[in-house]
């Protein structure tokens, strides 16, 4: 047992929390829902049967028409995940040179599609409230090599997109969104996934909702999905006619039947992690230091992340010393996002990378940290979380 070397007082304060707070079992930042066993069995005798595994069978035709209608929009296109299908959304635009505006607080894959298809991204700075790509700061990044813009709607917060949209507009470029972290979203009762040229979903098993791996992109028009679809399978358009360069990015029949147990409990678990939600914000909101997240007028959120800020001067511990802590306690949180893309090596060298560009990026990637939140969460252990927050304070405070 590991504990701080500035005496026995703190040595016996942390060995009494130990004993209260410690979790027997380990909780992780999140873990998924998995749909009953004995039904994802009957679809896999289906598959078995069959012998259909993959290329557009009975499954991943029934789960693009099902998300299609849960997700109220008319052209999907399922994927092997949502890192191919954001490359394949770039190329479906004929974006493949030149530079993409684009947010440095996000996951890799957003910044690394940008890459593989030999185009240069151009880091803008993030708003300070929902942390997503400030508008204010796009258009002096716009240049004559501008192609489009890449926002990412992170932890599921609709970005600004009428502003972003209206500049666009404005200069002539595409939009596609990064909706990974935003399945079934809605602002002002219309699907966040309907904003841009293009939305790109992510159905990982670490996602709010999975098909084990898995993506999606949301089209436009009919014609749009039939480059999309053809772009997925080798650029093939029938049995003996390539109309151009694909690539292999096509769902398996294992994960969309996965997908379709999924959808049946998708309503049930954003409900659980919205009462958890609840659970964290009344248990935190007293404790100085510790930023949280309110809901936003208009949105309906899908509460796919429990996102907070630690202000070290107020809190007393610093981020990583409070990530670190907890870890003793069998509570595993992660830095979502640390660092950021513009700080990785193969992008720190462009000018858009400085820190200097970047402030409000900067400051949240030192501050942020996401807490354990998924559907079979117990409100308990929620709250035992929230408790140690606070102790740690008051023992910072002593």
């Amino acid at each position: 047992m590991k504990t701080r070397n500035t005496g026995p007082p703190e040595t016996d304060w942390m060995n009494d929390l130990l004993r209260r707070y410690r979790l027997a079992e380990p909780v992780w930042v999140t873990r998924p829902t998995m749909p009953p066993l004995e039904k994802y069995t009957e679809q896999l005798q289906t598959i078995w049967d069959v012998r259909w595994l993959t290329n557009n069978g009975q499954f991943h035709q029934e789960f693009e028409r099902r998300l299609a209608a849960h997700l109220d929009v008319e052209y999907v296109s399922l994927f092997c995940n949502g890192t191919i299908a954001l490359l394949v959304a770039l190329q479906a635009l004929r974006i493949n040179e030149g530079e993409v505006i684009t947010t440095p607080f996000t996951f890799p894959a957003t910044t690394h599609v940008l890459h593989w298809n030999r185009i240069r991204p151009v880091f803008c700075d993030i708003d300070p409230v929902d942390f997503n790509l400030d508008p204010n700061g796009i258009e002096r990044l716009i240049g004559p090599d501008t192609k489009a813009i890449i926002p990412v709607h992170v932890f599921g917060t609709p970005c600004k997109i009428d502003a972003i949209q209206a500049i666009a507009d404005r200069y002539g470029l595409e939009v596609i969104y990064d909706a990974a972290h935003a399945f079934g979203v809605r602002h002002n009762n219309r699907p966040i996934v309907r904003a841009g040229d293009l939305s790109v979903l992510s159905f990982h098993a670490t996602k709010l909702f999975s098909s084990i791996e898995g993506g999606a992109i949301i089209s436009r028009t009919a014609a749009q999905k039939q480059r999309v679809d053809f772009l997925k399978n080798f650029g093939f358009s029938d049995e003996e006619t390539v109309i151009g360069p694909g690539i292999n990015g096509k769902m398996n029949e294992f994960q969309a039947a996965f997908g379709l147990l999924s959808l049946d409990t998708i309503d049930e678990e954003i409900a659980s992690r919205r009462r958890l939600t609840d659970v964290y914000r009344k248990g935190l909101r007293g404790v100085p230091g510790v930023g949280i997240q309110s809901d936003v007028p208009g949105v309906l959120h899908n509460y796919g992340y429990f996102p907070v800020l630690i202000d070290q001067e107020v809190y007393g511990m610093s981020r990583d010393e409070l990530y670190t802590l907890l870890k003793e306690f069998n509570i595993f949180t992660r830095k979502y996002f640390y660092p950021l893309c513009s700080q990785f090596s193969c992008y720190a060298t462009l000018p858009s990378a400085s820190a200097a560009n970047l402030p409000v990026a900067e400051r949240v990637t030192k501050q942020i940290l996401c807490l354990p939140l998924y559907g079979t969460l117990k409100e308990a252990t929620v709250q035992a979380v929230c408790g140690l927050f606070a102790e740690f304070h008051a023992g910072t405070r002593r």
